[in-house]
């Protein structure tokens, strides 16, 4: 399970643009440090060569073609190399997405517990990073400061919430997408269902060894509740008495951490970004031309085929965020991002986006999911790109997938020429 490519942990984080920027040279510069060999051998650690692409995957800014094509220049790799293999975890939630739809967001099977056994609200003291284990509270602090998380920082955190505490995996799942710079509602979603058991055979489960064995040492988490045996940990897991609150084990009590504010949630772009409300002026101007829209998921260049005079516009719609909410960090680095490849950008709802484009000559944009419901009605879509050959039976695990999408692959170059 992966959420594509995550992130090295700094001990003192910078902004997100910062460390991060958001532009497409930024990305580049990332492929082209890519070393396969040290990733494949260190990506499991905290500070280890993991590429930190994964925000310019979610957004558009770049391609999985690109980034496998980028590292080929440099070196061949066989097509189940572990860097490859991880390209692949992505284009397989994608595909799950594409069958199942909002059905993602729902068990997709019983887990180790009924799911009306489970608590469907977050507890303060996790939101808090002030559950006494300090594997859990970084990884809090972590996510609030930086906006991104390494991914085995993802699956112990989620581990923990679903298997000790018993909170159902879709309250941990929906408060963890709205903080991540990367965040992504197949790969997140998808990956806590994987962890929790309802869309694996097991839950996932790490105890204080693993984590000693990658993470820093103040990570470390030796006499918490997490120092247990695994099938002590799973006897929890399947039990009706989640951990108590907070975690610390009573043999080795530690003293009330101090709360860390959780950043607030947006559903409206902060102020100061210069979007505005297309009115009938904006729809008047549009009338006979062309236009290609830029969204949140797909902040490129427009296509090559796109003509002279064609109208770039960057559209947030407000439907969406709505529904999924942003920090302010994220909403400024997507719209310096958007701003780079658009002449304007709007913050709208669906009827007014319709109202605003009904006399264009065209409308185009790039497919997404996340986007779909409300771009087809008034838009051409193309399709995002893809690295592996098309798998059109819906699988429902990642091997079988793979199985598919690689028979009779053996080099990566083959997933860039198979595209052609």
């Amino acid at each position: 399970m992966s959420d594509l490519l995550d992130h090295r942990l700094e001990d003192s984080p910078a902004p997100w643009a910062d460390t991060l920027p958001p532009t497409r040279s930024a990305a580049l510069a990332r492929i082209a440090r890519v070393r396969p060999a040290a990733y494949a051998r260190t990506r499991n650690h905290l500070d280890g060569a993991v590429t930190g692409l994964s925000p310019y995957l979610t957004h558009g800014l770049i391609t999985l073609p690109e980034v496998l094509a980028g590292v080929l220049q440099r070196e061949r790799l066989e097509v189940r190399h572990k860097l490859v293999f991880e390209l692949g975890w992505r284009e397989f939630f994608r595909h799950a997405w594409g069958h199942a739809g909002d059905a993602i967001l729902q068990s997709l099977h019983t887990g180790p517990r009924p799911d009306e056994t489970c608590a469907p609200v977050l507890p303060a003291d996790i939101r808090q990073a002030r559950t006494g284990v300090p594997v859990i509270d970084e990884a809090v602090r972590t996510l609030y400061a930086t906006g991104t998380l390494h991914n085995h920082a993802r699956m112990w955190l989620a581990s923990y919430v679903v298997h000790l505490r018993h909170v159902h995996w879709r309250a941990g799942a929906d408060w963890l997408v709205a903080h991540l710079l990367d965040g992504d509602l197949a790969s997140n979603h998808l990956s806590w269902q994987w962890v929790a058991g309802t869309g694996s055979h097991k839950p996932y489960l790490f105890n204080a060894d693993n984590v000693a064995c990658y993470a820093p040492a103040h990570w470390h988490s030796a006499g918490t509740v997490i120092d247990q045996s695994y099938e002590a940990l799973d006897r929890i897991a399947r039990s009706a008495t989640p951990t108590a609150a907070p975690g610390p084990a009573s043999r080795a009590p530690m003293a009330e951490t101090a709360a860390t504010p959780e950043p607030p949630l947006l559903a409206a772009p902060p102020a100061g970004l210069g979007l505005r409300v297309p009115d009938a002026a904006c729809a008047e101007r549009l009338r006979g031309r062309e236009v290609w829209l830029v969204h949140p998921w797909a902040l490129r260049a427009p296509p090559a085929d796109l003509p002279d005079g064609a109208v770039r516009i960057g559209v947030y719609l407000r439907e969406h965020h709505q529904a999924w909410p942003w920090p302010e960090s994220r909403w400024r680095w997507v719209d310096t991002a958007m701003a780079a490849v658009t002449a304007q950008r709007w913050f709208v709802d669906a009827a007014g986006l319709a109202n605003a484009l009904a006399g264009a000559a065209r409308v185009r944009s790039v497919d997404d999911p996340h986007l779909t419901r409300w771009l087809r009605p008034v838009a051409q879509l193309d399709a995002a790109p893809t690295l592996f050959p098309p798998v059109a039976r819906r699988c429902e695990s990642f091997s079988q997938w793979w199985t598919r999408a690689t028979r009779g692959l053996h080099h990566a170059e083959e997933l860039l020429c198979s595209r052609d």
